[in-house]
């Protein structure tokens, strides 16, 4: 059976063939007799259907193995080529912002005392250079709670890494509220070049809705912006080693946030990149008001302005830059690839858990990354006592086995953005739990496939990307 799908732009109509990994415009006869046809549950033959298939297109999906192209030499690249770890090293915080992962909103994490010992991380970091053989560059990362509240265990944890990891570049990142910057934390960290992101979700009444202190409940905004500025004055040369991360809550008001991000004195030279309100084991859904998503998209709108030469970058919100990345980078350079003749084959979605990230929570244990719940026992992917667990991180990569036949049935195959996190059940991987999301993702991705359609058509060279 060919897995196609249809659909319409401003510029013409389309079909995506998964089986080829192409885009084809049709003129109206075509596209009705393919739409015929799939309603005839592929009998209904008529001559424009021919045509196509004499020109190598609609061929039958040959089966394959549902088995991600990277199991063969996981516990290769898991004994030598693990290139970074976070580490949990508090799950402490000084604020209390609404939509925190320990916030109290989300299944199973709560914000605790609870705080990662001295020889549990100098144990994660040798457990890092011991399975990194083949990286010549290794990165550790701090991460919370509020990793600022543990600064004399980051200084140990640098110390060590330095004495362990000779012959490799090391690098850090650590992500922060940035309340508690002190001229002695600052020359610690820009001085050991760290690479520093801050949360900061945009102008004061933003950001103030949603992080606030936890001892006083009231607003970190004004906290923030004076050790930014005390940053911009004490370190200047420091300055592009920070970056701002925004959550975008879906209630606020987006131009606001665009403008301060923009034109504000404190903040307006930084990068900023935008992330949205964690859905993954939330107890209950965020709603997005109309005005949000009208404003949202005219952003994007000038931003394709932008890439056309008809509008200024300065004139684009920075928080929408990105999307325009998921086109070149999820579609564009994806069609790049054929798919003809595969014989193991899994959907797009998921990383190479422990290899391309890998979190260490306060009491030693891994896992995939730091979105994912300490209490689910099938996202564990070990501890740095015992090593990795092996059969915990194939099921992890291959989780579309447990949707196997809905996988091979979808257009959206390659262009997937599900991983086992979808399916996490706490104590078991959910089949309906992971499918739930399918038409959200499938929404998500036809909205792609039609931004980069038409861009094509009105002449963007996706090869001459436009930074």
């Amino acid at each position: 059976m060919p897995v196609f799908h249809l659909f319409e732009t401003v510029t013409g109509k389309y079909m995506f063939d998964a089986n080829a990994n192409t885009f084809l415009k049709l003129n109206e006869r075509s596209y009705q007799a393919l739409l015929n046809y799939r309603n005839s549950n592929f009998e209904q033959v008529e001559p424009e259907i021919q045509n196509l298939f004499d020109s190598g297109f609609l061929a039958e999906k040959q089966d394959f193995e549902m088995i991600h192209p990277m199991s063969d030499s996981l516990q290769h690249n898991l004994s030598r080529s693990v290139g970074s770890i976070t580490l949990q090293i508090t799950q402490n915080c000084n604020l209390r912002c609404s939509y925190c992962a320990y916030s109290g909103s989300y299944l199973h994490r709560v914000h605790t005392n609870k705080r990662m010992k001295k020889e549990v991380a100098l144990k994660a970091i040798k457990f890092l250079i011991e399975h990194s053989v083949d990286s010549p560059i290794i990165n550790i990362g701090f991460y919370g709670g509020e990793p600022l509240l543990e600064m004399d265990l980051i200084k140990a944890c640098v110390a060590y890494a330095r004495e362990q990891s000779e012959g490799k570049e090391l690098t850090f990142n650590l992500t922060t509220n940035a309340t508690l910057i002190t001229d002695e934390t600052l020359e610690f960290l820009s001085s050991n070049d760290f690479n520093l992101t801050i949360s900061l979700d945009g102008d004061e009444v933003a950001h103030d809705r949603n992080r606030v202190f936890a001892v006083n409940n009231k607003g970190s905004f004004q906290t923030i912006m004076d050790n930014i500025e005390n940053i911009k004055n004490k370190t200047p040369d420091y300055v592009n080693k920070v970056m701002f991360n925004a959550v975008i809550d879906p209630n606020s008001d987006f131009s606001c946030s665009t403008n301060f991000f923009s034109n504000y004195e404190t903040v307006k030279d930084f990068a900023v990149m935008a992330s949205d309100i964690a859905s993954s084991y939330k107890k209950s859904e965020s709603l997005i008001n109309d005005s949000f998503i009208k404003m949202y998209n005219y952003e994007v709108f000038k931003l394709f302005l932008y890439k056309f030469d008809r509008l200024k970058k300065k004139d684009v919100s920075k928080l929408v830059m990105e999307s325009f990345d998921q086109i070149q980078e999820n579609v564009h350079n994806r069609l790049r690839i054929s798919f003809y003749d595969v014989k193991k084959d899994h959907h797009s979605g998921p990383c190479v858990p422990g290899v391309q990230r890998l979190f260490v929570n306060a009491d030693g244990a891994l896992y995939p990354c730091e979105r994912v719940s300490e209490a689910s026992s099938v996202m564990r992917i070990g501890h740095i006592d015992t090593g990795f667990e092996l059969n915990n991180i194939r099921n992890i990569l291959n989780i579309g086995t447990i949707t196997e036949k809905e996988c091979k049935e979808c257009w959206a195959f390659r262009y997937c953005t599900s991983c086992a996190m979808a399916a996490d059940d706490i104590s078991e991987f959910s089949a309906a739990k992971k499918l739930s999301i399918c038409n959200k993702v499938r929404e998500n991705t036809e909205s792609l496939f039609k931004d980069y359609c038409v861009l094509r058509e009105l002449g963007y060279d996706f090869d001459k990307e436009k930074v």
